[in-house]
């Protein structure tokens, strides 16, 4: 299938407000270096605090977006491996209808207009109840090493966004593809994710305002329902136009 990654890095960016609220609090903790054990000119102790958080925010996402990449190849290998889905198209269709619809779930729930996707979520609290202990002995003073493990089982953590977008790469029909848009998406949440880490509480709160959940619900709104709109058959327009709805549609429409 040929799936374009720009909306689905848009789809990571926008909706990693939601990532501020559910995933930056431990960044920002996980992130945090050790002060020292001797006093030093406020400059070196700025220095000697920025590098090590720098690493640990880094490895922190490069294990969680490592995550993220397996699953869609898990799953874009999966429907690989089903062959009757590339030869039924009413299948085919129904799948890319599933997607969009999850991509508007996801919208609907950032503007705090639905919250049916916290359900799934909610799934996961028990699980995390049984981690989090492990990941608060990797705070302060933790190895770059030790943050890519924690970033690594965070990534497999129950998030209706991430479900959202494993449907696309459940469309992708292989595994190289799955895990290029998980990966896609993973980078689109990394901006957000890695200035959390490094700025910590503030920026946090700015990207958790309703504006701003509002504004970019609404962004992933309509990926969603544009990309219905063409999987209905709305694009008939040949052209320029019709290039960049497909540009635009994180599951193009059905052929056939």
């Amino acid at each position: 299938m040929n799936l374009s990654l720009l909306p689905v890095f848009l789809v990571g960016l926008a909706g990693s407000v939601h990532c501020a609220g559910m995933c930056g609090g431990i960044v920002g903790a996980m992130s945090v270096a050790p002060r020292p054990a001797f006093p030093v000119p406020v400059r070196t102790v700025t220095v000697q605090r920025l590098a090590p958080a720098a690493a640990h925010v880094a490895a922190y996402n490069a294990g969680r977006i490592a995550s993220y990449a397996t699953a869609g190849a898990l799953a874009g290998g999966l429907a690989g491996g089903a062959a009757s889905l590339a030869g039924l198209p009413s299948l085919q269709l129904g799948a890319y209808v599933l997607a969009n619809l999850m991509l508007v779930a996801l919208g609907l729930y950032l503007m705090d207009t639905w919250r049916g996707l916290a359900l799934l979520e909610r799934c996961g609290q028990a699980l995390w109840r049984r981690i989090s202990p492990l990941l608060r002995r990797l705070g302060p003073g933790a190895t770059p090493g030790r943050m890519f493990a924690a970033g690594a089982l965070w990534g497999w953590l129950p998030c209706g966004m991430v479900y959202s977008m494993l449907v696309t790469a459940l469309l992708s029909g292989s595994a190289l593809q799955g895990a290029g848009v998980m990966l896609a998406f993973g980078l689109g949440t990394l901006p957000m994710l890695a200035a959390i880490g490094m700025a910590g509480v503030r920026l946090r709160t700015l990207f958790g305002q309703r504006q701003v959940r509002l504004a970019c619900g609404l962004l992933i709104l309509g990926f969603g329902l544009l990309g219905l709109w063409r999987a209905a058959g709305g694009m008939a327009a040949p052209g320029m136009w019709a290039h960049w709805i497909d540009v635009l549609c994180v599951a193009p429409g059905a052929q056939g």
